[in-house]
């Protein structure tokens, strides 16, 4: 029979908890499968089983409610329209997606490997030889946007706007605090900037973005849905992998032995890449609503129900991994979720595994040895974990 989630008054929203969320996703894990937050209302899983399994029942965990706090079939959605990938469940999202999908094709990565490494390789000469170097404004930063941008055929005026209105977009799927209004400006700008340079006429011709647009030709989708679609890899795609790599980097600094192990094998790089994404997961939480009353864990939840997925307590459980809170870049890394899981995994996943493996390998084939320069510098947000700062020091050397 199942059973009443426990409550808990945790804020995971909160300074404290964003701040050094681990001892709370532990409280979180101890208490059960399932808990009732009471500040917000909502239900919550922290455990890798239950929220690996409502990632993959979509038609039971909707994303189409939204996966923010807010329920936008009950209320306008902060963006209008909402994300027709994020934010849809099929049949609208199963008409989406393979565009995407066939946009961002393995053919199509192959083709973009060898200007990310040329920019990796250029990237990683200058600050190698510069002695110390900030991890997240000037590589972390810098290459997602210059390469990513690149390839989806975005003009270069005005990029400044991407990392704004990102920051922006995922602090409104949290609640309406301090954190979201403090964005809210710069956010409204970036959005009016990146909304057009989703338009057709504004991509670099035989670009990523511009063949989403073969979709509309081929009549798989329409133009307006097109240009949403490119809006999704825009918004949600490049901040991601601006926080992993720059969390890697962090990782990689305070575990000198792994950074040893990396710079005597750098084909260790996307096994390096995957562990940091598992350890220090860039997006933290997201939402599902229940279609129908269910349970999950053995516990009840009715029709309706807001349930915040933990993905990055999730993939600490000690249920799931051998020693969780130890960075191991040798780990087996299989099961991880911090790309999602199930139909509505991040469909950019395979371009943000490129980038991380080629930057990580790049440095590692020139810096002999990587430590922090001072402390980092947090930068809090309602769904993301990272860094706003992270100086570093570096011994040039190569085996």
């Amino acid at each position: 029979m199942s059973a009443l989630p426990p409550a808990l008054d945790v804020d995971p929203f909160s300074d404290s908890f964003l701040a050094d969320p681990y001892p709370e996703h532990e409280r979180l894990r101890a208490a059960g499968p399932v808990v009732w937050l009471e500040t917000y209302g909502v239900y919550a899983s922290a455990r890798h089983e239950e929220v690996r399994q409502a990632l993959q029942e979509w038609a039971v965990f909707s994303s189409a409610a939204g996966v923010g706090l807010a329920n936008i079939q009950k209320e306008a959605p902060f963006f209008s329209p909402p994300s027709i990938l994020l934010e849809a469940d099929p049949p609208l999202h199963g008409r989406t997606r393979p565009v995407l999908a066939r946009a961002l094709s393995p053919s199509a990565l192959r083709d973009l490997r060898p200007g990310f490494e040329a920019e990796a390789h250029a990237l990683a000469d200058r600050l190698a030889s510069r002695g110390t170097f900030d991890g997240v404004t000037e590589l972390a930063e810098v290459y997602p946007i210059r390469v990513f941008a690149d390839a989806l055929g975005v003009g270069e005026d005005g990029r400044e706007h991407l990392l704004r209105y990102a920051a922006f977009l995922f602090n409104a799927f949290g609640p309406r605090n301090a954190r979201f209004e403090a964005t809210l400006r710069e956010g409204e700008a970036g959005r009016a900037w990146v909304l057009r340079q989703c338009n057709r006429g504004a991509l670099r011709p035989g670009s990523l973005g511009a063949r989403v647009f073969e979709g509309a030709d081929q009549g798989e989708v329409s133009e307006e849905e097109a240009a949403l679609l490119v809006r999704t890899l825009l918004s949600a795609g490049l901040d991601t992998t601006v926080h992993g790599l720059g969390n890697a980097l962090f990782a990689l600094a305070t575990h000198p032995e792994a950074w040893a192990q990396l710079h005597a094998q750098p084909e260790l790089a996307r096994s390096a890449f995957e562990e940091a994404l598992r350890f220090e997961s860039p997006v933290q939480t997201f939402f599902r609503t229940t279609t129908v009353e269910t349970e999950l864990g053995g516990m009840r939840l009715p029709v309706g129900a807001k349930v915040l997925l933990f993905l990055g307590a999730a993939n600490r459980d000690p249920r799931r991994w051998d020693d969780p809170d130890r960075f191991d870049i040798a780990r087996k890394t299989s099961g991880h979720v911090a790309f999602g899981y199930g139909i509505h995994s991040c469909v950019g996943q395979a371009v943000a595994r490129l980038e991380g493996e080629i930057v990580l390998k790049a440095l590692a084939e020139r810096i002999a040895r990587l430590d922090l320069a001072a402390p980092p510098v947090p930068r809090l947000n309602n769904t993301l974990r990272g860094l706003a700062s992270l100086p570093l020091r570096v011994t040039p050397g190569r085996d």
